[in-house]
């Protein structure tokens, strides 16, 4: 099992900047794959960004040349920097690992989850 935590949301102004870390515990050498994503109310969760074991990433159109995802593996921890916060940033923002299930899938694991509001 894997176990999820996010940590480093809150309330910022638009424009500035927040941090976003998720450390893994349990079976840390199964995580191939993680990523960030996020729930406004209402709405459906949505993909921020993926990183892969190797460190390659991506991001959706909506925060490209804002945010940057990282991964420091010695730690077992991923990041989400956070910049030019905008209103429609607002969301619940999940961390995502996922785990060879031996049968040709990958089984996904999810954090609790870390409010993030953007407002002045």
């Amino acid at each position: 099992q894997v176990q999820l935590v996010e940590s480093g949301g809150g309330l910022v102004q638009p424009g500035g900047s927040l941090r976003l870390s998720c450390a893994a515990s349990g079976s840390i050498f199964s995580i191939r794959d993680m990523g960030w994503y996020r729930q406004a109310p209402g709405k459906q969760r949505e993909l921020v960004a993926p990183i892969t074991s190797g460190g390659s990433t991506n991001y959706a159109d909506f925060v490209k040349g804002r945010f940057t995802i990282s991964r420091d593996n010695a730690k077992n921890t991923v990041y989400l920097q956070m910049n030019s916060l905008k209103p429609e940033d607002t969301a619940v923002y999940y961390c995502n690992a996922k785990v060879p299930t031996g049968w040709g899938r990958r089984r996904d694991y999810w954090g609790q989850g870390t409010q993030v509001t953007v407002s002045s």
